[in-house]
């Protein structure tokens, strides 16, 4: 065992408790925190991998775009900071998601592990063709998705802008307002 395997354990590890900890927890602003910890995790093992650009690209789409475009969402739409009832799930909720999650992870487990027989080959990467097809054939792709982005922060603010609504009069307030005219 090698110093990056066991350095790749430890950083999945951490992905992995912080993911469980983003999925379970009773706050919603903890649980985009914690988030935010799994994603840059994530970077982590990709770093370890050797696959920097898609450590960078983790980082810059995921962890510095969406992450910040959630809490910006949190905070515009005067969500709870603390615990509220209104988006607290169950605790039957949290555990089939726990369990869906778990069934998930050991079925790709079951695909993901023979297919590879054991042996993960290092490969260079090719810059120049990543970034040929990146602003070539995959640049619409990325265009939409900062386009759906700008959609979600600007319906954020309109929601956000939004005016209360008053209480309605009761019945005996009316008749009271009108006893008195």
């Amino acid at each position: 065992m090698t110093t990056l395997d066991i350095l790749f354990g430890a950083v999945g590890l951490i992905t992995a408790a912080s993911a469980i900890l983003a999925v379970t927890t009773n706050q919603l602003v903890h649980a985009a925190l914690w988030l935010v910890v799994t994603l840059g995790t994530l970077a982590g093992c990709y770093l370890v991998l050797g696959a920097e650009l898609v450590a960078l690209v983790q980082l810059l789409v995921y962890v510095g775009a969406v992450i910040v475009l959630v809490l910006f969402a949190l905070m515009l739409t005067r969500a709870p900071v603390g615990r509220s009832p209104e988006s607290t799930s169950s605790p039957v909720q949290r555990v089939a998601g726990a369990v869906i999650g778990a069934g998930t992870t050991i079925l790709f487990a079951a695909v993901l592990l023979p297919a590879l027989g054991g042996a993960i080959q290092t490969r260079t990467a090719d810059t120049k063709g990543i970034a040929t097809q990146l602003f070539g054939s995959w640049v619409w792709p990325f265009e939409l998705l900062s386009v759906l982005l700008l959609v979600a922060l600007i319906a954020a603010l309109a929601v956000s802008r939004m005016p209360k609504k008053l209480p309605e009069p009761t019945v005996s307030s009316t008749m009271a307002e009108g006893e008195s005219a």
